[in-house]
């Protein structure tokens, strides 16, 4: 192949890669609608995140969603049963009320971000 052609073709996929990149920038943000402040996804959909203002974030500070249903949430089959033989160097989110407690490991939520669970006969979601 042509050293030339091949170049060129080099180039045209570095600017094909960066259009796409630069579209899904334009197409996902913060934007500001009658007085509300939205999130866009990068699907296109709005969240309402006017209250971000009020509990002392700055919208503009915010990248994009990656839109709904885009992790697995964990939930109750996720974690074992009982009190389990836990490592001491573990780092866990813990969560009590009244006179239950859970921890929730940081490493497994890292990859999955909430866990959908409950406590005190009560439905919560754990977040990280």
């Amino acid at each position: 192949m042509n050293s030339k052609k091949y170049i060129s073709y080099f180039h045209m996929s570095v600017i094909l890669i960066f259009s796409l990149f630069l579209i899904q920038a334009v197409t996902a943000g913060v934007i500001e609608d009658n007085g509300h402040t939205y999130l866009v996804d990068r699907t296109g959909e709005r969240w309402d995140i006017t209250q971000t203002r009020t509990i002392g974030f700055e919208p503009r500070h915010f990248e994009f969603g990656i839109g709904r249903n885009a992790f697995r949430p964990l939930d109750e089959s996720d974690w074992p049963p009982g009190v389990v033989d836990i490592p001491a160097h573990l780092r866990v989110i813990g969560v009590a009320d009244g006179n239950e407690a859970q921890a929730y490991s940081v490493s497994k939520l890292s990859r999955h971000e909430t866990a959908n669970t409950r406590l005190e006969s009560k439905p919560i979601v754990v977040g990280y």
